[in-house]
């Protein structure tokens, strides 16, 4: 199963409403399953129509700390050594913050008392559901307040892969910018595609995670979204894809029926017809990539 990342760096370049349409293309030619691996905002399924999810659980990929206070010596050295500043000093003793901690065990290990524990926190959901189109999705949700999301990444990848039933191609949707999410995403990956758009910040934060990218060594290309709204930047972005050997294997000009089909719960792609051809296009130029 080969298994292809869409990444964007920046947020609202539309990257979830090319996945989907990808996802529908792909589908017609090959055994599909996508993995929504925005587990802070998951959005994907809602392209597809999914309001709920079959199968849904709950998981545990964090860890918090627990103060027993009847061993504590008052020595505040796990006061002193949180790195997030998640502890608070009262009458003499270390409470926790709320939404603070992010189970890293420093204050477990300088604890000369052993006073401090990390128990598990059930952190996020993961779940699947079959989509109206034939394939599968996979999506993860972060509880609110809590940590972890780069391990429930993780996570919904392995749970995709587990639901895949000889898929020729996951699909996954990353989030936005470079942090441990995308990282997550990321590894592993056959192929990436980076959709941007010509703006100065949707140019800065591609260029950042291509360099997410290429330290991983994976093969990638770029996809330049809304390429009309700003020709002097789609010509800088082009500029950069020739200096450094990178493939744009599609401009998708600016359009209505985008905004339209996210309304209506649809992949423009279906809302819109006259998109099949650029998005089977960019269906051919990936596959002659990957194989």
């Amino acid at each position: 199963m080969k298994k292809i990342a869409i990444v964007s760096g920046k947020g609202g370049v539309g990257k979830s409403s090319i996945t989907a349409s990808l996802a529908i293309a792909l589908s017609k030619h090959k055994k599909i399953i996508c993995a929504d691996c925005d587990v802070d905002a998951p959005n994907l399924a809602l392209v597809f129509g999914l309001r709920r999810f079959d199968k849904f659980k709950t998981i545990t990929t964090s860890q918090k700390a627990k103060f027993d206070l009847k061993k504590c010596i008052a020595c505040k050295k796990c006061y002193e050594s949180c790195y997030f500043n998640a502890i608070e000093w009262k009458n003499n003793k270390p409470y926790l913050k709320d939404f603070s901690c992010e189970g890293c065990g420093v204050c477990k290990l300088v604890c000369p008392s052993n006073a401090i524990k990390l128990v598990n926190v059930k952190n996020a959901k993961i779940g699947y559901a079959k989509t109206g189109y034939g394939f599968k999705i996979v999506s993860g949700q972060l509880e609110i307040g809590e940590s972890g999301s780069g391990k429930i990444v993780a996570e919904v990848k392995r749970l995709t892969i587990q639901k895949a039933n000889n898929t020729d191609i996951m699909l996954v949707d990353a989030a936005a910018g470079i942090g441990c999410p995308v990282i997550a995403s990321i590894v592993g990956s056959n192929y990436v595609i980076a959709i941007t758009e010509p703006t100065p910040s949707g140019f800065s934060d591609l260029k950042r995670v291509l360099e997410v990218v290429n330290h991983f060594k994976i093969s990638y290309s770029i996809i330049i979204n809304r390429y009309d709204i700003n020709l002097e930047y789609t010509e800088k972005i082009g500029q950069f894809a020739k200096r450094n050997n990178i493939k744009i294997i599609a401009k998708i000009p600016y359009d209505r029926s985008f905004v339209d089909a996210l309304v209506n719960l649809k992949p423009v792609i279906i809302y819109n017809p006259k998109y099949e051809k650029i998005f089977y296009d960019i269906k051919n130029t990936i596959l002659e990539n990957i194989n």
